[in-house]
């Protein structure tokens, strides 16, 4: 177990002693201060409006903070970022475009050369398991695949840090398990940088490096938790001594800091 959150030159992401206050009575964040290493899986777990979402649009640069700042690769987030992609909890793919068309979708925003996006889309859609679904449209597909297309359009323009805020939620149980290891197989072969939202504990024991607990509102860091077990992990390891203890951890902190 470790709280450290010392920056350090390696850091993709660095939030220091962020707040945030909406209209003026409303505190949502209170003295928030987190570190990401570069190409690191960090999940955020925490009670329903403890302020996660609110953190995630701080670093997305759709919100300021009240206090503090937040640093991309040591720039001052002032607003969107292009090093920045996003999965939202549901899929939000456009019905009249293809899979392949609504991948494509930032490097039309974004201007890039279409050659190469295209290019790279047949690559990710390659080892997302989507190769031959490129021209279908996102009803023909289940939930499931509607999100790994979501996970693809968001590295489709390269970012540094990918934010996802409770990509799996509206899935079936079953379903949100094959997507948790099919997550943690495509973050394995891209090694980008993951904040990972979730109230799941054990999404977050099965895919973090590192796991930080926030408390009920105002939201504020219980600790960091580091997550030493090896990959890939599997749904069984769930019951792994080391895993089952970092979870009863995570309960206890939330149990104990939110009956205060």
């Amino acid at each position: 177990m470790k709280s450290g959150t010392a920056a350090g030159a390696m850091d993709a992401l660095a939030i220091r002693d962020v707040s945030l206050v909406y209209d003026e009575d409303v505190e949502a964040l209170r003295s928030v201060s987190l570190n990401v290493r570069s190409g690191e899986f960090v999940s955020i777990v925490g009670p329903s409006g403890c302020g996660k979402s609110s953190l995630l649009k701080l670093i997305l640069g759709l919100e300021r903070p009240t206090e503090g700042e937040i640093r991309l690769s040591g720039h001052v987030v002032e607003g969107p970022n292009r090093d920045v992609g996003v999965v939202f909890q549901s899929p939000v793919l456009l019905p009249w475009r293809t899979v392949l068309q609504n991948v494509l979708l930032p490097a039309d925003v974004q201007h890039l050369d279409r050659n190469a996006a295209a290019e790279r889309a047949a690559h990710l859609l390659q080892f997302a398991g989507l190769a031959g679904f490129e021209k279908r449209y996102p009803f023909e597909l289940s939930g499931g695949m509607q999100q790994r297309v979501a996970i693809v359009r968001a590295l489709i323009h390269d970012p540094q840090l990918l934010l996802m805020d409770e990509p799996f939620a509206a899935l079936d149980a079953m379903t949100r398990e094959q997507m948790s290891m099919e997550l943690q197989r495509i973050w394995m072969q891209s090694r980008k940088t993951v904040v990972f939202i979730t109230h799941s504990i054990q999404e977050a024991v099965l895919l973090s490096d590192r796991i930080a607990v926030m408390s009920a509102r105002p939201g504020r860091l219980i600790s960091v938790l580091e997550h030493g077990a090896p990959r890939p992990r599997e749904i069984k390891d769930l019951a792994a001594p080391e895993m089952a203890k970092l979870a009863a951890t995570i309960r206890d902190q939330l149990e104990i800091r939110n009956s205060e």
